[in-house]
């Protein structure tokens, strides 16, 4: 069988690197949540509330804070990752040797 060959084609990309919003979600509510702990243990407080109570109540609000807060720094590292995108160009390149699957 000959073996046909086709010109390249070439296309113009950009080329970025972004942040996977999700980890940096994650990593907020988690430091929320270490905050949480210390202000509900570590400083000294009522002593007619619970530590536990204090820390369900905390761990709530500093969780959702820290996420807010990842989410944030995630939006601000992709606007900046869009100031720094970089144009390049790529080439298909077609197979050397065309398929012999029976199946496909």
């Amino acid at each position: 069988m000959a073996f046909e060959e086709t010109p390249a084609e070439r296309r113009e990309v950009t080329v970025r690197r972004a942040p996977k919003y999700v980890p940096f979600l994650i990593l907020g509510a988690v430091v929320g949540i270490v905050a949480a702990a210390v202000v509900a243990y570590a400083v000294p407080g009522d002593a007619s509330f619970d530590p536990g109570s204090v820390f369900g109540f905390f761990l709530i609000m500093f969780a959702a804070i820290g996420a807010i807060l990842g989410a944030g720094l995630a939006l601000v590292l992709d606007r900046r990752s869009v100031k720094r995108q970089q144009r390049a160009v790529v080439e298909a390149v077609p197979d050397s040797e065309p398929d012999t699957d029976p199946q496909g």
